[in-house]
């Protein structure tokens, strides 16, 4: 994933968190530690986790270097032992190991923690999702949402996708998902779909989101290619399976639970979305344990 971490909006994300933290520099590490001090740090789980996050070490480094003074040391700290993002690992794992200036490991600590706990917490909640499918027999997708912390959008997707998710669109720009908004200013669903696909590129999906079976059935009559159930039940998914009987991709969401994701998966659909994984993922507990290098 190194187009990733090479991508300029990232890069300005990471410029944005290292500024917020650093400012004009570390100025308790600079009266504390003694000016050449080395030192190594282990970076540890505290809890059962999957890892997303480590790949941003090695350009967040490079931008808190390109800082000049704020940034003294960084360009010094080298990563050895790396655990690979999408990996589990037990609590009290040792992530990766930093050596070298410990002016640059102790700047760099909190932004590269804050980043690597967010994003670790996604992947955990993630993978917990998809074992409780694959485990009920199940295979459906899991998939995430644009319910996503602004501007980190590329990260939590990225932190998904290690966590054995998958991802829906990036954004308005690049799939064709009608919702209930665009079908009332539309004029109707079956309006609202034939526009879509007669303004669409080919290789394009149009799916459309449905609150009845009678929106099902009108949105595949107008040639809808995949269809999104919103808030439909269990049992109600169900019904909609049978009815579009393999003429549509179908994606279960809206009010989908831990304690009802594998009722709704044995329903039948391609696909459920959650913004849960995104939007309300606890942080992964991740720490530093510095030591001096001699």
């Amino acid at each position: 994933m190194r187009a990733l971490a090479d991508d300029e909006r990232l890069r300005r994300l990471l410029r944005l968190a290292l500024e917020e933290d650093v400012g004009s520099g570390d100025i308790t590490t600079r009266l504390t530690v003694p000016e050449g001090t080395r030192a190594r740090g282990r970076v540890i789980a505290r809890e059962r986790m999957v890892v997303a996050g480590m790949l941003l070490f090695a350009p967040l480094r490079e931008e808190l270097a390109a800082m000049g003074e704020p940034g003294h040391g960084a360009a010094s700290l080298q990563l050895s032992d790396i655990v690979a993002d999408g990996a589990s690992v037990d609590a009290g794992a040792c992530l990766c190991v930093i050596d070298g200036e410990a002016a640059g490991i102790l700047t760099i600590e909190r932004t590269f923690l804050n980043f690597l706990g967010q994003l670790s917490g996604i992947a955990t909640e993630t993978a917990r999702v998809v074992s409780m499918v694959r485990e009920a027999g199940c295979s459906t997708r899991i998939l995430d949402t644009r319910k996503t912390t602004p501007g980190h959008r590329r990260l939590e997707k990225y932190a998904v996708a290690c966590g054995g998710g998958s991802n829906h669109r990036m954004g308005l720009f690049d799939a064709v998902l009608i919702k209930d908004n665009h079908v009332v200013a539309a004029g109707g669903i079956d309006k609202a779909v034939r526009a879509a696909l007669a303004g669409a590129p080919a290789n394009m999906d149009v799916e459309a989101e449905c609150d009845t079976l009678d929106q099902v059935r009108a949105a595949l009559d107008a040639g809808a290619r995949a269809v999104l159930l919103d808030n439909f039940t269990p049992a109600q998914v169900a019904e909609a399976v049978r009815l579009i009987a393999g003429r549509a991709r179908i994606e279960v969401s809206g009010g989908v639970t831990l304690q009802t994701v594998v009722e709704y998966a044995q329903a039948g659909p391609d696909a459920i979305s959650m913004g849960r994984l995104t939007h309300s993922a606890r942080s992964a507990d991740v720490s530093m344990e510095v030591t001096l290098l001699v």
